[in-house]
This record gives C-alpha cells, structure tokens and sequence, in this order.
C-alpha cells in the first residue's frame, strides 16, 4: 500500500542532529532490523512514541527529541489487522516475539525474518501494530528499510525554523 501522512519520532537528544538516520537502530538492532541493519522507527501517535522510547514506563520520561516526518512511501506491508497480516503470511505471535531475549540467545527473531522476506518481496517498510507495554490498539509502528528524500519512499523531517542542530559538535 502507499503511505502518506505525519508520523513521529523519539531521538535521544545526542542523535538530533541526523533525524533521518537509521544508524541507532544499526548498532543495536530492533524488533524488525539486525543489528548492523538501518532502520527507521516511527509512530503514528505522539503519546505512542514516548511510550515506545520508554518502554512502557511514560511515568518517568528520559529526555527525548520528538520530531514529525512527512511520510509518503510504497509498498508499505500493511500488518494492522488480521486481513493484512494474512495476506502477507505472518502472524501477530511472531511479530510481538520476545526479539530481544531471541537475539541474545544468537537465534534470528521471527520478527526479523518476517522484515527480511518483506524487504525481499520490494516493501520499503511496514505498518505494524505497537507492542510497547500499555500500548493502545490505535498506536502503530512504521519501520522503514529503504527511505530518502525521493519518491518512491519519502520521508522528510519537519523543521522549517532549522531548529535542529546540524552536526554532533552541538553535543561536546
């Protein structure tokens, strides 16, 4: 499916300045990138977000740089719902793995693979639903594998006044 619309970010502050990389999600991997992989994590609900970068804990935030992306990007595997899933042959058990504990252990998380396949099959990213503790039906996920400046998978970060710092020195 084609995906258009805002949908936001949580940086740690020492990464703000470079909104559109995918290199934090590399050196650790995620639920749906190996580590060493880029990837872009987004959601479609700022509360969404922050208890994303939390973990669930929204009670005690760390301190956090939110960001909107303007999003239009195809093919987008769409995972929301029990159709979506089932037309792209992956269940809702093998998205919310426990991916962490998987990957410790040196087993590929069913989560990666199901990416894997997607981003074999042409997707540049999918729509998933958040797995997040507390996490409500409406709050989805966008992770991107392919993204840039340019159709087909655009994605930009809005910031007309430049307020973003442009390089890591702002942070010595």
């Amino acid at each position: 499916m084609r995906l258009t619309g805002t949908f936001y970010r949580g940086h740690d502050p020492k990464w703000a300045w470079s909104p559109l990389s995918g290199d934090g999600a590399a050196i650790h991997g995620g639920r749906f990138n190996a580590k060493g992989r880029p990837a872009l994590y987004l959601g479609n609900d700022v509360i969404g977000v922050v208890n994303e970068m939390n973990h669930g804990f929204t009670g005690r935030i760390l301190p956090l740089t939110l960001c909107a992306y303007d999003i239009d990007c195809e093919p987008v595997a769409d995972l929301t719902s029990d159709e979506g899933r089932a037309a792209h042959e992956t269940r809702l058990d093998d998205m919310a793995c426990p991916w962490f504990l998987l990957a410790a252990a040196g087993k590929t998380p069913p989560s990666r693979a199901l990416a894997e396949r997607l981003e074999a099959e042409g997707h540049c990213g999918a729509l998933t639903p958040s797995f997040a503790a507390g996490a409500e039906p409406h709050h989805h996920n966008l992770v991107l594998w392919r993204w840039g400046p340019d159709l087909p998978s655009r994605v930009n970060v809005h910031d007309p006044s430049g307020r973003l710092p442009k390089n890591m020195l702002s942070w010595t």
